[in-house]
């Protein structure tokens, strides 16, 4: 047996029992039926009563409300979406700068919807720390990914460089080389917001049914073992599960990442440390790393995790002892202190991934179809916007929304990008991962000669190309 728990953190600190809601035993006609009692499909259920609380709608769980990514993901609430330099750099200068604040005012509007509601999830805005934390080279790439924003029409009020001194006023790493701060982005306990969110929505008069995997479904359709569900629009939220329901996995592989969680830490710890104000922080590395102080005084710390032949989920996440090590030694290098804490809590989760890394919400009048997803790993905040997207395009509203560049108004499934078969994709993933790990090696190694820690970056920048 594992020295830690293997269930999720936030999902062990819930005060209710985890008592499943009835399953769906028969028939339905709705409005609107929603696949999944996640983050999209709760926020979707949320704007669309909010906007026609006329409308009948039914939420249909394969297991119970945030079993999935939404209650095992860092708590990172970010005003951002994967990719959206990329998204938004064909639009005027007018058009990107209305874009980003879009983007930017993600926390504030699920403050709004906390505040209104009820909902206490330990919210704090304190912003992100983006670290140059282990080798120099994340010193360069940082400072070269700022200047690509600055010349987006970005400003110091969106993204600020903070030299070692500065850093160290919030943060106090090993090796500080510098680092971003951005603003828009809390921190927050994911578990605490989607059963939060679930008891809202039936409030307004939405019905959820868990213990209901969905068999089946297409156009005005879907079935579960023992019911079918009729409806004018049909909306499949289930993200890093889209596998289950063909052909979903076509445009969306399922990807794992992986956390782990101490013990509560001192308060002479954490002066140590730092991290008063609930910020977020991760080093500037493609492990992608990503940590926040918890509101009982965990360091909660996560890092990239795999891809499995054929898109094949990932059900067992008793973290082995190596991939709880790696994320040990990986906060071990920023916080030497901790390099022995203890881990109480090590898990993981299923999250989806778009073909060139490119979210998308997409509504198709015609076929009564409407999906966001694609998130990337930044679900908890594109998730909101994407309810509120689909809301708007479901309701047929001429808002700023449906205008954003990730938007697909028409063309169903077809105008989504499919993934590569079979044995491609499998083996592109896990060379662009052998590469990223490579120069990781390589570059948090000081001994390394200068012309291999060169060729290491190359080759991993040059692999990383292909995800785009």
């Amino acid at each position: 047996m594992p020295a830690w728990r293997t269930i999720s953190l936030w999902m062990d600190q819930l005060d209710e029992p985890l008592l499943a809601r009835p399953a769906l035993e028969q028939n339905l006609d709705v409005d609107v039926a929603i696949i999944g009692a996640g983050y999209t499909g709760l926020w979707t259920a949320y704007y669309l009563k909010r906007l026609a609380p006329g409308l009948d709608i039914a939420i249909i769980e394969a297991q119970t409300a945030g079993f999935g990514a939404s209650g095992r993901n860092g708590g990172w609430l970010m005003g951002n979406i994967l990719g959206e330099d990329r998204l938004l750099a064909d639009l005027s200068a007018e058009q990107r700068r209305a874009s980003y604040d879009l983007l930017h005012s993600i926390p504030d509007e699920v403050e709004i919807v906390l505040e209104r509601e009820g909902i206490n999830c330990d919210y704090r805005k304190g912003g992100a720390l983006y670290c140059a934390a282990r080798y120099p080279e994340q010193e360069s790439s940082l400072r070269h990914y700022l200047d690509k924003l600055y010349q987006q029409g970005l400003t110091e009020s969106d993204y600020r460089w903070l030299s070692p001194e500065q850093l160290a006023q919030q943060i106090r790493i090993a090796k500080p080389y510098g680092g971003i701060y951005a603003p828009h982005v809390a921190t927050l306990h994911p578990a605490k917001l989607v059963r939060g969110l679930a008891r809202t929505v039936e409030r307004m008069g939405v019905r959820i049914y868990e213990n209901s995997p969905v068999t089946h479904w297409q156009s005005g359709s879907l079935r579960t073992a023992k019911a079918t569900v009729r409806s004018r629009w049909i909306v499949p939220a289930v993200e890093g599960y889209a596998a289950t329901l063909p052909p979903l996995g076509r445009y969306q592989l399922p990807v794992q990442s992986l956390i782990v969680a101490t013990e509560p830490l001192s308060a002479a710890t954490w002066d140590e440390i730092g991290l008063s104000r609930g910020q977020a922080f991760g080093e500037s590395s493609r492990q992608v790393t990503y940590g926040q102080r918890t509101a009982d005084n965990r360091l909660v710390f996560g890092a990239r995790g795999g891809y499995q032949f054929a898109g094949k989920l990932r059900h067992d996440f008793d973290l082995t002892r190596n991939e709880v090590e790696l994320r040990r030694y990986l906060f071990g290098e920023l916080f030497p202190q901790l390099k022995n804490v203890r881990i109480t809590h090590g898990w993981g989760g299923n999250l989806g991934m778009s073909r060139r890394f490119k979210p998308h919400m997409l509504c198709d009048q015609a076929s009564g179809i409407a999906i966001s997803g694609g998130y990337g790993g930044e679900g908890v905040g594109a998730s909101n916007l994407g309810g509120r997207t689909l809301a708007d395009l479901i309701l047929q509203r001429d808002t700023e929304l449906v205008h954003q560049p990730w938007v697909i108004p028409q063309g169903g499934l077809d105008a989504l990008k499919a993934w590569e078969p079979e044995p491609c994709r499998w083996l592109g993933y896990n060379a662009i991962i052998r590469s990223f790990v490579h120069e990781d090696q390589t570059l948090a190694n000081p001994a390394t000669a200068p012309w291999r820690r060169k060729l290491a970056s190359g080759v991993a920048g040059f692999m990383e190309g292909f995800m785009q």
